[in-house]
């Protein structure tokens, strides 16, 4: 009786797997994996379009001794809002540069998602001081 319930409202495991399924995001430094749950926006959307393609490799420089930035290659949409960065936050800048936090900042951001299981101090030791090589990935 409740599995026809569930069944005429629509619902099916597929689609429960499928709505969470793309909703992680793996971030490679070296021979370190982080995770990173991604937000909920059109910015986010099209960053899974374009790693749907493989895994992108973003060289990232220090700016500011609060992040890590490096270019996409391309536009993403930009969803900005007022806010105040964390450590592991994952931020879109101007449309096209993406930004690993590791101090706080406030700006008119994209917010894309935020690290697990990191504290700050562990970010900071994990991206080092200088230039840094991130390969993006979506979880499978």
């Amino acid at each position: 009786m409740i599995r026809e319930w569930v069944q005429e409202l629509g619902y099916s495991g597929a689609q429960s797997e499928d709505a969470v399924q793309g909703n992680t995001l793996n971030l490679q430094i070296g021979d370190i994996v982080l995770t990173a749950e991604l937000a909920d926006n059109s910015s986010v959307d099209a960053l899974r379009e374009m790693l749907s393609a493989g895994p992108l490799e973003i060289d990232m420089q220090d700016y500011g001794d609060m992040e890590k930035v490096g270019s996409l290659g391309q536009d993403l949409p930009v969803n900005d809002e007022q806010i105040t960065t964390e450590a592991g936050d994952l931020i879109l800048y101007q449309g096209n540069s993406f930004v690993i936090y590791y101090a706080p900042n406030t700006w008119n951001f994209t917010r894309l998602g935020k690290i697990n299981g990191v504290s700050a101090e562990e970010l900071q030791d994990i991206l080092g001081e200088g230039d840094i090589t991130v390969t993006l990935s979506l979880a499978e």
